[in-house]
Order: C-alpha cells, then structure tokens, then sequence
C-alpha cells in the first residue's frame, strides 16, 4: 500500500510539474513582502498619514490638470501670434519679389529707390533675390525658392543645385538650410496649383550637424524677370516660441510643486489638530480598559472637539462609579457568600452528628419517622455538597484558587471516575465504554480538579443518558489531551450549550436531580479547565445527546492551539446524513452499536476500561482521523485549527432538530 501510494505520488509530480515549485513560490512571496510589512502597518494604523497623502495624490491630480490646461491655453496663443506674424511678413516679401520682377530687374534698395540692371538670366536673379531678402531676416526666418530643373514639367523641388549654383532651374536657400528636405512635398504641389500663398508647419533641415527644428512654411507661386514660374517660401523657425513655452512650463512645475508641498503642510497641520485627540482619546480608552480608572483627558477652548473630551470624561467618570458601585457589590456578595459558608460549617457539622445519630437508630422507629430520618441524611448530604460547592466558587470568583499541577496519566483518572459512577450507570442501565485508552495519555495537571471535572461529566451523562451507553474518550496530539464525555440521551437544544455552565441552570426545572446535584458541578469544572488554561465545550443536538469536551494543555502554562478530539462526534445526524449520501463526514466512526445506527458499541471485555484495549488505534490514533483528514502514510497529521470559541464552556454548536430525522435515530 505504501509502494502503491508513493508511485501515485510521484506520478502527479511529474505530472504537475509547477507543484515543487509552489513553496519556492510563497516563500519568496513572503520574504518579498516582509520588509514591506511596517509601512503597510503604519499605514492602516495612522490615519493623518492617510489624510495627508490622500492630499498629496488630489493635489498633484488638480496641479497636473490645470498645468496641461494653461500650457495648451499658452501654446494655442503662441501658435496664433506666431502664424499671423509670419503671414504678414510672407505677404509683404511676395509683394515686393513680385515687384522687383515686374519692374525688370530693377532691385529696391533700404530707401524704396530702383536701380536698373542689366540683361541677367533667372538663376542669378533667383540667388540675387534670395541673399537680398535673406539679410533683412538673418535669425528670424529662411528663405527658400524652388522652380523646375527642365522644361519637360520636372516637379518643383527636384535637383541638385543649391545657394550657390548660377543654374537657372533647381532649389535655392539661405544659410545652411536644404530646400529640398526642408519643403515638404504635399505644400509644393499644393502652392503650385494654388494662386495665394499657404501654410504648414514642417522641419527644418540644414547641413550643419544641427538636429531638425520645428518651423512654419508660408509660400506662393510667383513669377521671376524672364516670367518663369517658381515657388517663394518663407519658413519661420519656433525658437523663441519654445523658449517661451519652456519658461511657462518650468514656472508652472516649480508653482505646482510649491503649491503641492504647501497643500500637504496645511493638511497635515489640520488633520493633527483633529487625530491628536482622538490619538489621546484612543490612550486614555486603551488606559480605561487596563484598569486605570482615574484617567480623563484634557479639554482646552469650546470647539467640537473640546465638547468630544468632556462627554469622553462624563462617560469615563460615569463607567467608574458603576464599576466601583459593581466591584463593591461583586465583593459584597463574595464576602457575604464565603461567610456564610464558614458560618454554616459549625451548625452543619452538629446538624450532621444529629442525622447520624437518628439515621442510624432508624430501625427503632415507626415507619413515618424512619422515613423521615433517611430524608434528613439524604438532604444533610445534600447540603454540606452544596456548601462545598459554594466554598469553591467563592475560592474561584476571590481569584485564590490554586493549581497543583503534577504529570499524570489520564486513563488512571478516568478508570477512578468509572469505578466510582459504576453503580449508578448499573440503576439506570447504561453502559460505560471507554475509548483511546491503548497508549498513555499523560499531562500535567491538577488530579484532584481533574478527577471533578470528569466526575461532573459522568455524572451528568448517566443522568441525562435514558439508560443508554455513555462513552468517554482519550486522545493527545500536538501538546494537548482531550477528554469527551458522550451520551445518547435528551441531548440539548438551541442556544443550551452556551447556558449549561451558568450557575443552578438546569435544562429541564420540572426534571428531579435523582442524584442530589447542586447546580454548581458545570460551573465549577469550567473554572477548574481555565485554571489549567483549557477549554470545556459543549455540543448537542435535541434528541440525539450530547458531549462535553475538556481539552487541556500537555505542559502546564501552553497556549491550546486545537483539540485531538472533534467538538462534533462522528456519530451526529450531520455526519450521518453525509455518510448516508456520500460526502465525507466530519469524523470517522468505525463502531457502531447494535440498535442505534452510527453509535459506537460496547467492547469485548471493555466495560470498566479494561487496559489494552486496541479500540484507539483504529478510532483516534492519529489527529488527522479525529478531525476528518484521510491519513497519509509517511506524512505526520496536522491538528485541526483551534476551535471557534476560545473561552470555555461557550464554543458548542447546538444543531437543531430536523424534521425529517428519522424516530429509529434516537
């Protein structure tokens, strides 16, 4: 079996190969997140730092936004300046290029006089006209001429020459620029069928190793001295229009962030001015709740928050006179309950000599008085139980209880307390079985509070049991021991289980104590189980019995992480019903008793709890079985996490009694 389940377990390995790497996986998760883990406390902890930053995060979105809103407002007015600027100049320069052909030849001078000249062809006109309007602009704007390379209609733009060439056909610029790269072909071809003069913006290209520079190109189709066609650009570089930009953004961020930093500032100072108190009224609150009554806080001015410190202070000096009126009774009623207890001792010691004269010379007597004689010693036993019982509460509630805590083997305390319940489980039929008791069930604890505890159980179970079996279980696993009582009997109803350890509660009143109970045993026992630090648990379901379950811790002063022993037994109607319909039940239950259908039977020779018994090994062995895992051969059990309840005697789930529970159940 183990070799079967070892090749299943290699076989989806290698089948899921991404299944050895999820450990790697949450470990470097973890160790990602580790030093992430003070600021992500700090940051659910401190609610100015969450002000302050929620701020900061609406202030940069508000800075951000209208940045980009003046910027565009800014650069849409530049653009418009700088587009209406260039349009005058370019129509000016193609009025006066159209001029000085016109007039043939004849250039203009800074005084508006013309100078005729000679016979010149179109290309020196062309240069002529291009260093002569280039010299009035040098910084502010190129000038550009294209005209055809050929009379076959060549596209404008087209050839080799540049500023220098004498051809009379080919592309001219000023400066460094090339007129080729720098006229985009889409304006060319539009100029030349166009009449009036155009615009677009382009880039600007020179042979100078500069990068390209963003620039508006206006031009139009004009006519040279000989009447040949060609196109006049001016192109208007950007330069000053993004050093204006340049320091509109610079001056905005610098305003954005000193506006940022102020807003954070001011945040800050308000938010303190509102958490500081409340910081203060979270101390004194945390002070209260330690025990330091007198703590109030300090209220200056008459704002909101002052009003929050006085009604803070009325409610502090409120809850400690009540708390005072409450301890002062609370040790009132201590005191007057331990008095009378010691009072009642000497005339209930008389009152016992008394009974025990008279009950023993009982056979003297006539009938009546006879019988009268044995309802005196039964209620004398009654009552000095009673005052015990009120003795010990008085020990627990005065916090003088003490704990004698010495390693000691459970099965002994549990044979002890079947021994002794022997013969009332015989008067009222059931039987008593003990389970887990193969292996040592040992822990450090008190034997005598113990030994109560169990007996209160026992007790309890026979009683309530209907005359049927009554089961008491062992199990120890991962630094706790577990010992559950159950029966078969009434069992318990909603909401009873939280009740059954209140003291003088009673489930049914109208039910007669056969056994001369005092009301006290469950509630003293649940104070012995947190005196050892454990739990004592309640489950029941109506009909179907109940158990009790005492977990303990294997070393005296462990923290309880979980029980070895489900709070649920296996044998509930839930856990039934799921094995009946397939599903996986809560807790294993390989017994069953003849006549109750999921109820663990009696064992051969296993009445009393007989030693050796091999029952465990099969039912409660391992922790896993206990809480509904499937074992694992060669892997160790987890114990389940720890119960719902972590204080005693509140952690039952009562299950409700279901309409369509069958009658042969019970």
């Amino acid at each position: 079996m183990c070799a079967s389940y070892e090749r299943e377990r290699l076989e989806s390995r290698l089948a899921d190969p991404l299944r050895g790497l999820l450990p790697v996986i949450r470990s470097f998760v973890r160790w990602a997140r580790r030093p992430l883990q003070p600021a992500s406390r700090l940051w659910r902890r401190n609610l100015q730092l969450r002000v302050v930053a929620f701020t900061l995060l609406m202030s940069v979105g508000v800075v951000l936004l209208l940045g980009f809103v003046v910027i565009g407002q800014v650069k849409n007015g530049l653009l418009d300046a700088k587009e209406k600027a260039a349009e005058n100049q370019a129509t000016g320069g193609f009025s006066i290029a159209q001029d000085m052909a016109d007039k043939g030849g004849q250039t203009t001078d800074a005084s508006g006089a013309g100078t005729p000249h000679g016979p010149a062809d179109s290309g020196t006109w062309l240069n002529s006209l291009v260093q002569q309007f280039a010299s009035g602009g040098k910084g502010v704007y190129w000038i550009v001429t294209l005209s055809p390379n050929a009379d076959d209609g060549q596209t404008f733009g087209e050839g080799t020459a540049n500023q220098h060439t004498v051809n009379a056909r080919g592309p001219r610029g000023s400066g460094s620029i090339l007129p080729d790269a720098s006229i985009p072909k889409s304006l060319s071809d539009a100029v030349e069928t166009h009449q009036g003069a155009l615009k677009q913006y382009t880039l600007v290209k020179t042979d100078d190793g500069n990068p390209p520079r963003p620039a508006l190109a206006v031009g139009k189709r004009l006519t040279d001295i000989n009447g040949n066609p060609y196109q006049l650009y001016y192109l208007f570089p950007f330069d000053q229009e993004e050093k204006t930009l340049g320091l509109v953004k610079g001056t905005l961020a610098t305003a954005g962030i000193f506006v940022v930093v102020l807003l954070g500032a001011i945040a800050w100072l308000v938010t303190r001015q509102v958490v500081t108190p409340v910081r203060m009224a979270a101390g004194i609150a945390e002070r209260l709740a330690a025990g330091r009554l007198q703590e109030r806080m300090q209220v200056t001015g008459e704002d909101d928050i002052a009003r929050l410190g006085e009604s803070f202070n009325k409610m502090a000096q409120t809850l400690q006179s009540k708390i005072q009126q409450l301890e002062d009774l609370s040790r009132m009623q201590r005191r007057f309950v331990s008095d009378v207890s010691h009072e009642l001792r000497t005339p209930l010691t008389t009152v016992r000599m008394a009974a025990d004269v008279i009950h023993d010379a009982r056979t003297d007597f006539d009938p009546v008085t006879a019988r009268s004689a044995e309802l005196l010693q039964n209620q004398v036993d009654r009552f000095e139980s009673l005052l015990s019982d009120l003795l010990e509460i008085s020990r627990f509630d005065a916090g003088a209880a003490e704990l004698s805590a010495e390693p000691i083997d459970l099965r002994e305390v549990v044979r002890r307390v079947v021994d002794a319940a022997e013969p009332l489980a015989e008067r009222k039929g059931s039987r008593m079985l003990i389970r887990g008791d193969a292996q040592p069930v040992i822990a450090e604890a008190d034997p005598r509070r113990v030994e109560r505890v169990l007996r209160n159980l026992v007790v309890n179970a026979i009683e309530h049991g209907d005359g049927r079996d009554v089961v008491v279980r062992l199990a120890t696993a991962d630094g706790a021991v577990a010992v559950a009582v159950r029966d078969y009997g009434v069992g318990l109803k909603p909401g009873e289980a939280t009740r059954v350890f209140n003291r003088f509660w009673r489930a049914d009143p109208a039910r007669a104590r056969t056994t001369g109970g005092t009301g006290l045993g469950l509630s003293i026992a649940v104070e012995d189980a947190r005196l050892h630090g454990g739990w004592l648990q309640a489950w029941g379901e109506p009909g179907g019995g109940s158990q009790f379950r005492m977990t303990l811790p294997r070393t005296a002063g462990d923290s309880l992480r979980g029980s070895p022993i489900p709070l649920e037994p296996d044998d509930s109607r839930r856990n039934r019903g799921l094995l009946s319909s397939g599903l996986p039940a809560k807790a294993a239950a390989p017994d069953s008793a003849p006549g109750v259908p999921g109820v663990p039977g009696p064992r051969t020779g296993a009445a009393k709890g007989a030693p050796g018994d091999g029952a465990w090994s099969r039912e409660a062995g391992s922790s896993a079985q206990m809480s509904g895992l499937p074992a694992v051969p060669g892997v160790l059990p987890r114990l389940p996490a720890a119960d719902p309840a972590a204080l005693p005697g509140s952690g039952a789930r009562v299950v409700e009694r279901r309409e369509t529970a069958r009658k042969d159940d019970l």
